[in-house]
């Protein structure tokens, strides 16, 4: 064929289809009338001589050729945004945009303080947050739908060969109690005392959860012995809960900075137990990385790592070597 046969609109509405199940959802979520997209998908359909939608069912259903079309879609529109953000890179920090992404504890407690830094460094760059599980933000790095990520968890197995995983910073998990509990009046308490008390945590099946069972069982503590009394679906509510009396709680320490401030809640030492976890920066070292991701690694990562050395330019992939000229814009300032 000498002609694409197909335009970026038509990939967006075949994008849009697949993800919502319906033309009408579809056509909502574009802003667009829900002809306007039936036509769309018609001339693809005609324009490539294949049907892509199997219209048997109430739902949407790809054909074999539109799963084909859909999957080669998804990259050719990942290609065009990165090549958008190239251009905006031209301007050298004066506008483009950054995308951060982050599990649920980092992207609640961390990364909104670093971003607040780089805000104000750099003001005319778009910043975006995306707070996902660890698997989801580790796809999204692979996929290069973000830039970079800070992670608690474990980065999957089929990416880890693609991803590079730097460590960043220990993160203290603290058993935390009401300042009124008999325990919160001694220096240190005893393993054993653990067994002893009531406790509030995540859903069983949260990964966030999944992850401090984890930690917890390398530091030698029994989750199974653990009287698990309540089980709430966020961190905020946990401390709340705790802090009106109502249990114990393990947390991350950077989560319960503005509690210990304000006298709120108390931190309980376990004698002779140290419970903490890794954080991870990643990366994508194939990807295109923009000078705004350059300056977020360089200048607002390393003050806030536990392994700054492992930020230095020689241990990061090329693209993050060189510092971004002074001034190398080709537009003149609006």
């Amino acid at each position: 064929m000498s002609d694409i046969p197909f335009t970026l609109d038509q990939l967006r509405i075949l994008k849009a289809i697949a993800a919502e199940g319906s033309f009408k959802r579809a056509a909502d979520t574009l802003y667009v009338s829900q002809p306007a997209v039936s036509l769309q998908v018609q001339n693809l359909e005609k324009q490539l001589n294949v049907p892509l939608f199997d219209r048997g069912g109430r739902k949407a259903q790809l054909t074999e050729a539109g799963y084909l079309l859909l999957n080669y879609g998804e990259k050719i529109l990942t290609l065009c945004q990165e090549t958008c953000r190239a251009i905006e890179d031209l301007q050298n920090l004066q506008g483009g945009t950054l995308i951060v992404g982050a599990s649920q504890t980092t992207g609640t407690y961390l990364l909104p303080r670093m971003i607040g830094l780089f805000r104000q460094k750099y003001p005319d760059v778009s910043v975006q947050l995306q707070v996902h599980s660890t698997r989801r933000t580790s796809w999204g790095v692979a996929n290069g739908q973000v830039d970079l990520a800070i992670i608690g968890g474990e980065v999957p197995s089929e990416l880890q060969d693609t991803l590079q995983v730097i460590p960043y910073a220990e993160d203290e998990l603290a058993l935390i109690m009401p300042v009124f509990h008999p325990l919160a009046k001694v220096e240190t308490i005893q393993k054993e005392d653990l067994y002893k008390l009531k406790f509030i945590s995540l859903d069983s099946q949260s990964t966030i959860r999944k992850v401090i069972d984890k930690v917890l069982s390398q530091g030698e503590i029994d989750t199974k012995r653990l009287k698990i009394e309540m089980e709430l679906n966020s961190i905020e509510a946990i401390k709340n809960a705790v802090q009106a009396g109502l249990g114990a709680a393990f947390v991350s320490t950077t989560a319960i900075e503005k509690e210990l401030e304000m006298k709120v809640l108390h931190i309980a030492p376990i004698r002779e137990v140290e419970v903490r976890r890794t954080l991870y920066v990643i990366i994508n070292p194939n990807r295109y990385r923009s000078k705004a991701a350059e300056a977020f690694i360089k200048e607002i990562l390393p003050p806030f790592s536990t392994y700054p050395e492992a930020l230095e330019p020689e241990k990061l992939p090329q693209q993050y070597r060189e510092a971004p000229p002074e001034n190398t814009s080709r537009f003149p300032n609006s």
